[in-house]
């Protein structure tokens, strides 16, 4: 039986972690051992950075309308429970890009929040 030999797949392996290793400073980028620790280690904090980047903004959005709130004379919390009593199904990220754009529109949602609060509240 033939003897087989990995150099084929030993170096295709190493030119992709090499590959993905692009750019980074000093020999992380050019040796091998050093290029597959970089590389695991920055795939942990790609991992780590996609579930931050869903908090961070769902915490933006919420300053955001926390912020168009108060010019309006309401808290966020109020607002959040009178748009549900008044069957307003909107999520953060739309209530914060109107917030921004159509600030008439969101003073409107702020009145029917404080009418639906107001007609619970009896």
């Amino acid at each position: 039986m033939a003897r087989v030999k990995g150099a084929m797949m030993t170096r295709k392996r190493r030119k992709k972690v090499l590959k993905l290793a692009k750019g980074y400073f000093g020999s992380k980028s050019t040796h091998f051992k050093m290029a597959k620790q970089a590389v695991l280690k920055s795939g942990n904090y790609a991992y780590i950075g996609r579930k931050q980047k869903k908090r961070d903004f769902r915490s933006l959005w919420i300053t955001r309308i926390s912020a168009a709130c108060k010019l309006n004379g309401m808290n966020y919390s109020s607002f959040m429970n009178g748009l549900k009593k008044a069957g307003i199904a909107l999520n953060r990220k739309m209530l914060s890009e109107i917030a921004i754009s159509d600030p008439k529109a969101f003073t409107n949602l702020t009145d029917k929040a404080k009418k639906a609060l107001e007609k619970a509240a009896q």
